[in-house]
């Protein structure tokens, strides 16, 4: 009689699963017609123009070294930089891998708008913001965890809304999965879960802390992200080293609460700003979405407090141009058909007018006069950036003559003294490009202290000449019996390398001896 009567109670999560709404439509033409966008965009502008960012020469150096961990990165990037080298490392290689991740970011943003209730012309809206977003352009131009954190986060919160919709706990497995993932991409998914978990507390889905199946999930993330917490504390922890450095030297230029917020605003467009505010207020009203809406609040107030960069807070906003797709085609009916297209045409050419801001449209010449008629000058992410273009333009000129210049210098060496000269770089970025370029070239391998190059190092004998980047004159007179000095200037790059390089003579110093208190990670 027992078995019976159980056999007939339908566990809990069928009875919601039950009740949850259906699913609308979804809009294949659509969906296809904004990823073949997303991707032309970018094959057409960052895989075609300009040269490799100094972020992703780091990267393709920390593919030749794959680790469960480095001092400024979690291990995915060189998982991605590895691809690029497998496909042949050149530049197409390398921006091919974040345009697709873009165009995957606006699969989800269109499923997820579809998930939480909205029909074809939200499906359209939530797709066109994020395919338009300058800041979402910006960082899908170039190879970086930037491109792939999106993916992890807004999957993630297409689970958590399929969980909401349908009520299966079990859909905490996948949620930590994704979660995981994305801490192996990038640390900041702490900060993403810290806001779900605040905003669990909130809500009356809290009552999910007493099922097994989110413990299961965060045990999942947790096991996902072991591997990189084990690296940390082997290497005695120098992300934290390298954060408290950054803070230390005021690196990075820290904003009030108005500036800050107006510089969200501005790097997911004015035009775009109704559509994810919307979306958080809807999200906020509506009860079955209200986890969604407190996420996306205490995210923002953390990364606030915090005086995170600008892009640290892109991850969030797909899930927010979803909710407000989905909130304007409710408020509108569809004898609003004519509204609806005028939104939507002006989001595409409000959208595709900023587009020079954001891509490598133009070339540096072009790109300085749009934006002086415009009057527009991008905020300095970096207290010390100098130079004519914005630091993810500027900082992708200049590597290859770098790495011939150094090459002259070299060959120009008698074959008894090349044998015993090394090259010593100031940057990440100036390394990255000798050791990509280098070999050609007849260079020997690059060293530098700076961040994960530390452990790359010391040479294995330490040479008595040293090609240096990055060094005083001081420092050279210093530390060098003689010198050389050979100035270089490139009109368009970053002005931190419009530096002398200077071949040193006779080194003062056993690079050797002086390399285990010699890191320098900022």
């Amino acid at each position: 009689m027992r078995s019976v009567v159980e056999s007939a109670r339908p566990a809990a999560s069928v009875v919601r699963s039950a009740a949850a709404p259906a699913l609308p439509p979804l809009d294949r033409t659509v969906l296809v017609l904004l990823c073949a966008a997303k991707l032309l965009i970018h094959l057409g502008t960052s895989v075609l123009r300009y040269g490799y960012f100094r972020d992703e020469l780091y990267y393709l150096d920390m593919a030749r070294h794959l680790d469960w961990g480095y001092v400024d990165a979690a291990p995915l990037v060189a998982v991605y930089g590895k691809v690029a080298l497998l496909l042949g490392g050149s530049l197409a290689a390398l921006r091919v891998l974040p345009a697709l991740a873009g165009t995957a970011l606006v699969a989800l943003a269109v499923l997820l708008a579809r998930e939480v209730g909205g029909g074809r012309f939200a499906q359209l809206l939530a797709g066109l913001a994020v395919l338009l977003a300058p800041g979402i352009l910006l960082v899908d131009s170039l190879l970086s965890m930037n491109a792939f954190e999106p993916l992890f986060w807004t999957g993630a919160l297409l689970v958590l809304a399929r969980l909401l919709r349908t009520g299966n706990s079990r859909l905490w497995v996948w949620f930590g999965v994704l979660v995981g993932l994305g801490l192996e991409n990038k640390l900041s998914t702490l900060f993403f879960g810290f806001a779900v978990a605040v905003a669990l507390l909130l809500v009356p889905e809290r009552r999910e802390l007493l099922r097994p199946w989110v413990w299961v999930s965060l045990a999942i993330a947790l096991a996902l992200f072991l591997p990189n917490v084990i690296w940390q504390a082997r290497h005695g922890f120098p992300t934290l080293e390298d954060l408290e450095n950054v803070r230390r030297e005021g690196k990075n230029v820290v904003l009030g609460p108005l500036a800050f917020v107006k510089q969200q605003v501005v790097a997911m467009h004015p035009a775009l700003l109704p559509v994810w505010l919307a979306g958080v207020a809807w999200f906020l009203k509506e009860r079955r979405w209200r986890l969604l809406g407190f996420t996306f609040v205490a995210f923002f107030v953390v990364m606030g407090l915090a005086h995170a960069k600008d892009y640290y807070l892109f991850p969030i906003y797909p899930m927010a141009f979803a909710g407000g797709a989905v909130a304007i085609e409710r408020w509108t009916s569809r004898r609003a058909a004519a509204w609806r297209r005028a939104l939507a045409t002006a989001v595409v050419v409000l959208g595709l007018a900023t587009l020079p801001l954001c891509t490598w449209l133009l070339p540096p010449a072009d790109y300085l006069a749009f934006t002086a008629r415009l009057g527009f000058r991008q905020q300095k992410a970096e207290v010390h950036h100098e130079g004519l273009l914005p630091q993810p333009m500027g900082d992708q000129f200049g590597w290859e003559e770098m790495a011939r210049e150094v090459a002259a210098i070299y060959r120009a060496l008698p074959p008894d003294e090349r044998v015993k000269t090394g090259i010593l770089t100031g940057n990440y970025g100036e390394a990255g490009a000798i050791n990509l370029w280098g070999p050609a070239l007849g260079l020997p391998r690059a060293f530098s202290r700076h961040q994960n190059h530390w452990y790359w190092g010391p040479p294995p004998e330490s040479p008595a000449n040293l090609i240096v980047l990055q060094w005083d004159r001081d420092d050279v007179q210093e530390n060098c019996a003689s010198f050389e000095e050979h100035p270089r200037f490139v009109r368009y790059g970053m002005g931190e390398e419009n530096t002398p390089i200077y071949l040193c003579r006779g080194t003062l110093f056993d690079l050797r001896k002086v390399w285990p208190n010699y890191h320098h990670w900022n």
